[in-house]
């Protein structure tokens, strides 16, 4: 029959204190990680929330004709403003949308 060793009391504590550390720095990194990527998210939303108004105000005060489907939306919600400027480039150029 094989026996495991049986931990001194003093070595316990050491033990305990390096779990807590190891717990403790994980929460940091999560928390660290988790708040650039709320930052990051905030970002895209803002964007794209962004692109759909610019969209709406585009083609009421300045007649630009983006039609308001899936093809454009879709793209618009995911890039926001850059996807904007490239419907207003395409429908210049005369590409149909």
């Amino acid at each position: 029959m094989v026996t495991l060793p049986v931990l001194p009391v003093g070595n316990a504590l050491l033990s305990e204190a390096i779990l807590v550390i190891l717990i403790a720095l994980v929460l940091f990194i999560l928390f660290k990680l988790g708040k650039s990527i709320l930052k990051i998210l905030f970002g895209l939303i803002a964007n794209s929330i962004l692109g759909i108004i610019a969209i709406f105000v585009l083609n009421y005060l300045f007649n630009i004709g983006i039609p308001l489907v899936a093809a454009t939306l879709v793209p618009t919600a995911l890039f926001g403003l850059p996807a904007v400027g490239t419907l207003i480039l395409l429908r210049f150029f005369g590409i149909p949308l």
